[in-house]
């Protein structure tokens, strides 16, 4: 890992919070992901299960963390079973975490190898009434791949099946979605780093550049900083291609006039950054291109203003949308005519903007969280309005990251990267 090691404490902190909303006399397991194959004998590079790294920092395969609060014996209240290091796997991957490097990066006190999990979960089981099992119930996921967590909830629910089952999402969507200072500090961190790649990319670009190259530099930012890379695949997409909210081929010429679109964070300690910026190729915008980003600008600094606790999240996006209308009606995007006429299931807005404003961010770039719940203080949402114009080849799009704070307004993470249009112009051309 390229990052420093984080205080244990919070992995502390963090168990003690799961724990407190556990049923009494249950289990509760957490798995760490698969290294996924390519194929041959080739495999993707390992991504750590945010689940178990958000209840004990562990960042390697072959992880298990179990908690049972209600154990008889102490020892057995809080177990990590860690994949036994030898002299093969350490010249040939490098060593994993010995026993007592584990205590020290996680604070779990007992720590078995991998293949002792079987004889001490029976233990365990013998005396729990009850497992948490731990499925994957984000609003997004969709996959057809069976992950090491689903294996392990289809042998241990066959193997006991009269203990009672419960969910461990909704307490992790609950106590993830609210940072510890620790975790703000870390997030901080990715967006400095994104910070410095945005301002590189605004030194670098002009007329004949490719996406590519501009990706390239941001990579290069990001691990010169010791980033663990992109929190998510960069889109920087030239001219039309702005239009293509998911566009990620990132192989077109950026040519003059055009506006690019650049979608990017970095991560850090597997932690997120989400930012988006929409910059002008020779350095200067069109006098239509600034009324566009101007009126995106503007829906994003009202919409910031909504972000406070209390709020709850489908009625921000529903004010959003009363902004976000306003400024098509300001630069003739929509007439009165669309507004009369339109669906109220799918309102004349959405024919230029037709994604959500924000998303909860942290170890997942769209994190866990309880979307039908109010917002608190120590979240940290994004905030993303855009505007899409196919017929100009034009998609403005802007987005920072900010903490939610008690009494104030939300705290932008990312106010040193630049955002008015004045900011960007100076700094392509100084």
């Amino acid at each position: 890992m390229k990052y420093d090691r984080i205080d244990k404490r919070l992995f502390e902190r963090n168990r003690a919070k799961f724990i407190q909303q556990m049923k009494e006399n249950t289990v509760a397991a957490f798995n760490s992901n698969d290294i996924y194959p390519v194929s041959a004998d080739s495999s993707m590079p390992f991504e750590q299960h945010r689940d178990i790294f958000y209840l004990s920092g562990v960042d390697q395969e072959e992880s298990i963390l179990v908690l049972f609060p209600d154990a008889s014996d102490p020892k057995h209240r809080e177990i990590l079973f860690l994949k036994e290091t030898n002299d093969h796997i350490a010249v040939w991957e490098g060593e994993k975490l010995t026993k007592e490097a584990a205590f020290e990066s996680t604070g779990v006190k007992t720590v078995y190898w991998l293949q002792e999990f079987d004889t001490i979960f029976k233990q365990l089981m013998a005396e729990a009434e009850g497992i948490y099992f731990n499925t994957n119930e984000h609003l997004r996921a969709n996959t057809e791949t069976q992950t090491r967590e689903d294996r392990f909830i289809k042998k241990y629910k066959k193997l006991y099946p009269a203990h009672q089952v419960h969910k461990s999402a909704p307490i992790l969507h609950r106590i993830r979605s609210v940072k510890e200072d620790i975790e703000l500090d870390l997030m901080q961190k990715a967006c400095d780093i994104t910070e410095g790649a945005v301002k590189r990319v605004l030194e670098f670009t002009k007329p004949g550049v490719w996406e590519h190259e501009i990706e390239a530099e941001i990579i290069h930012e990001f691990i010169r900083k010791r980033s663990d890379g992109f929190a998510y695949t960069p889109i920087i997409a030239s001219g039309k291609n702005a239009c293509v909210l998911h566009y990620v081929e990132n192989n077109q010429q950026c040519l003059k006039g055009d506006v690019i679109l650049m979608d990017f964070g970095a991560k850090y300690a597997n932690y997120a950054s989400d930012q988006t910026r929409a910059i002008p190729v020779s350095g200067r915008y069109t006098d239509r291109q600034k009324e566009v980003y101007n009126a995106v600008l503007h829906v994003k600094n009202e919409s910031e203003k909504l972000l406070v606790p209390g709020t709850l999240i489908p009625e921000y996006h529903k004010e959003v949308g009363k902004l976000m209308e306003e400024q098509l009606l300001k630069i003739k995007l929509l007439d009165k005519t669309d507004i009369k006429n339109q669906d109220p299931n799918w309102p004349a807005y959405k024919r230029y903007f037709m994604h959500g404003t924000s998303h909860f961010i942290g170890l997942d770039t769209h994190d866990s969280g309880l979307y039908h719940k109010p917002i608190e203080a120590g979240m940290v949402f994004t905030c993303e309005p855009g505007i899409y114009i196919p017929e100009e080849n034009l998609g403005i799009r802007l987005e920072d990251d900010l903490i939610i704070q008690d009494g104030k307004p939300a705290k932008n993470m990312m106010t040193g990267i630049p955002l008015e249009v004045e900011e960007i112009e100076e700094y392509m051309n100084k």
